[in-house]
C-alpha cells in the first residue's frame, strides 16, 4: 500500500516506539503536522519555541532512557533547534531531530526559509541525513534511531524536503540495520579486566570516579554493587549524580568533584594512587589544571567510546565496552580493598570540610531552599536545572538517590534548558513530581514554555532562586575582576525592592500564563511555600528572593589545580 512521506514518517516513528513528539509547525512541515492530526498514539507537544522542543526531547530522553524526538520547520525553525542539539551532543543524549526542508528542486537556490541544516549541524550531531528520495525515508528513520541509541548515544538529524513529505511510496520498514562503517558493539576484553583488578588489588589509595555514562548505560545497580563490594570511595561528575545513591552520611560517598565539587572529593582524587574512571570524561571542570591533576595516580578508564580514552589524560589501562557489562565482569571477581588507612584519611577530610553555608536571619540562603526540598522529597522526584549558581547549589545540596532524576546541561552549560527539559520529563511521567531549579536570569531564556505546560496539562513546578543577578558571572566578577559587575544586574533602572517592586514580577508572569505563583522573602516561609507549591495541582512558580551576593563554594579557579580551592577548607 502506498503512503505519503508524512504518513511513512508517522508509521516509522511508531515502529520505533515513539509516543511523544515535541514540535513547532511551519511552512515546510505542514504535511507532517497534517499527518499528526489523525494520529491516536503519537502525542504532539506543541512548544512555544523550537529550542524548547529540542530541550524537551532531551529531558524526555534523560528521564526515560528512550530516544527523544523533536520536530521543526526549515530555516529559522531548524536553526532554533541547534542549541538543543548541541546540548544533547555534549552529554551524549539519544535524540532524533526531524526538520522540514524546501522542495528538492529548490535546494541551493536561496529559497525562502532555506538553510543548510545538515551542514550546520554536522559538528554537533552523531550523524545527519538529507532525504531526497521518498523510497529512502523509512530506511533512513530506522538508521537514525539505531545510530542515536547505540554505542555512545547522541543526536541524529533527519532533514526531509517538502516534496518528499508529499510524494508516495510503498511502506516497508526494515527489520534490521546494516551499516558497513558503523559497528557500535564492542566485546569486553577480559584480559584488560584482569589487569585492572590486579592494579586495584595493589592500590593503597584508590578512588572510583564515575560520570553520566553509568546512567546512560543503565549501570547504576552494577556500580553500586562494585562500590560496596570493593569498599572504595566514590565520587561523581555533575551528569553522573544519581548513578550511585547520594547520602552524605555514607562514608564511601564523596559527592561531586571538580570546580564546585566537595573539598574532600577534590583532595581524595588529588592524593589517590589509582583512579577507576567509569563512563566519565576528564573535562576541564573536573580536572582543573591538567598538568597537576592526580599526579601520583594510575588510571583505569572504562568507556564505550574509544576516542574518549586518553583524550585529555593518559590512561594506564583502557577498557572499551559497555559500562554495564564491564562492571558485571568486575563484580564477579572484585574483593574488598585493604585500604583502612586511606579510608581513615578520606573520613578525616570529610569530617573537617563538610559542605556548608552561613545562615542569616531574615535573608534566604539558596542552599537552605535546596536542603529543605531534598529532605521534604527524599529523592523521590525528577529535578531539572537551569545553568549557573542554581545548578551548582542543586548539585551540592540535593541528594540524588535514584538514577535518571537529575536533568541538567553538563557539557554545554545551556541557560534556558531546565523548564523545557522538565516539560519533557513530565510528558513521560505524568504522575511524577518534576521540579525545575532555576535562576532569575536563566528562566527568562525559555519562560514562554509555561504556556506549553498549561496547554498540555503538564504539572511542572519551577523554583526560582532570585538574586537579580546573572549569579555565576557576578561571582567570577567579584572574585577575579575586582567586583566590576558588568552586564549582570537583572533589575530595571530606579528599581526599588523595598517598595515591593520586583523585575520581572514572576508571580504576575506565572499568573499571566495561568500558573500558580507565589513569592517568598524570609527563611521562615520556605517549608510552607514548598509544600504549597508541591500540593498545587498544576504548573506552579515559586519565586524565592535570596541573598544577592551568595557564592557557590568551594570553588576551584579556572586554571588552578583541584587542591587550590577557594572556601570550604578547614
Amino acid at each position: 500500500m502506498e503512503l505519503t512521506g508524512s504518513k511513512i514518517l508517522m508509521e516509522s516513528l511508531k515502529k520505533e516506539g515513539v509516543k511523544v513528539i515535541f514540535g513547532y509547525p511551519g511552512g515546510q512541515v505542514i504535511p507532517i503536522f497534517d499527518a499528526l492530526y489523525d494520529e491516536k498514539t503519537l502525542e504532539l507537544i506543541h512548544v512555544r519555541h523550537e529550542q524548547g522542543a529540542a530541550h524537551a526531547a532531551d529531558g524526555y530522553s534523560r528521564a526515560t532512557g528512550d530516544v527523544g524526538v523533536c520536530l521543526a520547520t526549515s530555516g529559522p525553525g531548524a536553526t532554533n533547534l541547534v542549541t538543543g542539539i548541541a546540548t544533547a551532543y555534549m552529554d551524549s543524549i539519544p535524540m532524533v531531530a526531524i526538520t522540514g526542508q524546501v522542495p528538492t528542486s529548490m535546494i541551493g537556490s536561496d529559497a525562502f526559509q532555506e538553510a543548510d541544516i545538515t551542514g550546520i549541524t554536522r559538528p554537533i550531531t552523531k550523524h545527519n541525513f538529507l532525504v531526497k528520495d521518498i523510497r529512502d525515508l523509512a530506511a533512513t528513520i530506522k538508521k537514525a534511531f539505531y545510530i542515536a541509541r547505540t554505542g555512545r548515544p547522541g543526536p541524529v538529524l533527519v532533514d526531509i524536503p517538502k516534496d518528499v513529505q508529499t510524494a508516495k511510496a510503498n511502506f516497508v520498514y526494515p527489520e534490521t540495520v546494516e551499516m558497513r562503517t558503523y559497528k557500535p558493539k564492542v566485546k569486553v576484553h577480559l584480559g584488560q579486566i584482569k589487569k585492572a583488578l590486579a592494579l586495584i588489588e595493589e592500590s593503597q589509595r584508590p578512588i572510583i570516579y564515575f560520570g553520566g555514562g553509568v546512567i546512560l548505560g543503565g549501570a547504576s545497580k552494577e556500580l553500586t554493587e562494585f562500590v560496596k563490594k570493593s569498599g572504595i570511595p566514590v565520587t561523581a561528575t555533575l551528569t553522573g549524580l544519581g548513578g550511585y545513591p547520594a547520602d552524605y552520611s555514607d562514608p564511601q560517598y564523596l559527592g561531586m568533584l571538580g570546580m564546585h565539587g566537595t573539598v574532600y572529593a577534590n583532595l581524595s582524587i588529588s592524593h589517590s594512587d589509582l583512579i577507576i574512571a567509569i563512563g566519565s570524561r576528564f573535562d576541564d571542570r573536573v580536572t582543573g589544571k591538567l598538568s597537576e591533576f592526580a599526579p601520583n595516580a594510575k588510571i583505569i578508564h572504562v568507556d564505550i567510546d574509544p576516542t574518549s580514552i586518553s583524550k585529555n589524560v593518559i590512561v594506564d589501562i583502557p577498557i572499551v565496552g559497555d559500562v554495564k557489562e564491564v562492571l558485571s565482569e568486575f563484580n564477579k571477581l572484585i574483593k574488598p580493598a585493604k585500604i583502612s588507612q586511606w579510608i581513615e584519611q578520606v573520613a578525616e577530610w570529610k569530617n573537617k570540610n563538610p559542605l556548608g553555608y552561613q545562615k542569616v536571619e531574615n535573608v534566604i540562603k539558596p542552599q537552605d531552599v535546596i536542603e529543605q526540598l531534598s529532605k521534604m522529597t527524599k529523592g523521590d522526584l525528577i529535578i531539572s536545572t537551569e545553568v549557573g549558581q542554581n545548578q551548582m547549589w542543586a548539585a551540592q545540596f540535593y541528594e540524588f538517590k535514584k538514577t535518571r532524576t537529575l536533568l541538567t546541561s553538563g557539557g554545554l552549560g545551556t541557560m534556558g534548558y531546565g523548564l523545557p527539559a522538565a516539560i519533557g520529563a513530565q510528558a513521560a511521567f505524568r504522575d511524577k513530581l518534576v521540579i525545575d531549579i532555576a535562576g532569575d536570569g536563566s528562566i527568562q531564556m525559555n519562560i514562554q514554555e509555561l504556556g506549553t505546560a498549561i496547554s498540555h496539562d503538564l504539572n511542572v513546578k519551577v523554583v526560582i532562586l532570585n538574586n537579580s543577578y546573572l549569579g555565576m558571572v557576578r561571582q567570577w566578577q567579584e572574585l577575579f575582576y575586582n567586583r566590576r559587575y558588568s552586564g549582570v544586574l537583572m533589575e530595571k533602572h530606579k528599581h526599588n525592592e523595598s517598595k515591593g517592586e520586583y523585575f520581572p514580577d514572576f508571580v504576575k508572569v506565572a499568573e499571566a500564563y495561568g500558573c500558580w505563583g507565589k513569592r517568598i522573602t524570609k527563611p521562615s516561609e520556605i517549608p510552607g511555600a514548598l509544600k504549597e507549591m508541591i500540593d498545587y495541582d498544576g504548573p506552579a512558580v515559586l519565586d524565592v528572593v535570596i541573598e544577592k551576593e551568595e557564592n557557590v563554594l568551594p570553588m576551584v579557579p579556572a586554571g588552578a589545580s583541584l587542591t587550590q580551592m577557594i572556601g570550604g577548607m578547614a
